[in-house]
């Protein structure tokens, strides 16, 4: 918090010393703060993800483990590894019996877990076409049908104590992106969509910093 104060104080000094108007927007750097402190446990086990729809062409539930624990690699200091669990149900993430039975399940370790949901769809439009002013004739607008695919990636995740079985965190994410090129893949835009995800979700586990907009008025 005193680090949070003295950042904004030393923005509010320089802006009063450059600036001449009666308000300032400014754009701050922050530091996140975390909801979990992830370095306290030596391993993060990653197990499979309860897939609601299968997706063609995607193994969904191996992508998302293969790019958790890469990404996790580049920051986490301890040891990550992945476990084949079967996830029948969603129940599952609330038993803590099932949790302490792995026998990766101790103090020092934490599953990461979750389910997720990927969707792909097709949405038309008629859009308003404008000519240029020159245009001969008397229509000068005129109307065309605009295809634009869209996918959507539900992903709900549980960082698990190993030796209590209980959730120490929890977080749904929903995430949207719509392409205008028509040959968009499926594949491609996940990997889009998952990097959003990911930077909300290593900003709650493992902080890093934000922007945040501040806005100064003087009288």
């Amino acid at each position: 918090m005193k680090k949070r104060k003295f950042i904004l104080l030393v923005a509010v000094v320089f802006l009063f010393s450059c600036s001449s108007g009666n308000h300032w927007k400014l754009k701050i750097e922050m530091p996140g703060e975390t909801v979990l402190d992830l370095q306290q446990f030596k391993e993060i086990v990653i197990t499979n993800f309860l897939i609601k729809h299968e997706t063609e062409d995607i193994n969904l539930s191996q992508e998302i483990i293969d790019y958790l624990s890469t990404e996790l690699g580049r920051q986490y200091q301890g040891k990550i590894t992945s476990k084949n669990i079967n996830i029948e149900n969603e129940e599952i993430f609330q038993d803590e019996e099932f949790w302490r039975s792995m026998k990766e399940g101790t103090k020092s370790s934490l599953f990461l877990s979750g389910s997720a949901d990927y969707k792909e769809e097709i949405r038309k439009a008629i859009l308003e076409e404008r000519r240029g002013e020159r245009s001969e004739g008397p229509f000068t607008s005129g109307r065309k049908l605009a295809e634009r695919r869209f996918y959507t990636l539900n992903l709900d995740v549980f960082l698990i104590e190993g030796q209590s079985g209980q959730t120490l965190y929890k977080r749904s994410f929903k995430e949207a992106k719509g392409y205008k090129n028509p040959n968009q893949t499926a594949y491609y835009a996940f990997f889009d969509l998952i990097q959003t995800v990911r930077v909300k979700f290593f900003r709650n586990i493992l902080g890093g910093k934000k922007i945040e907009e501040r806005y100064l008025i003087s009288k």
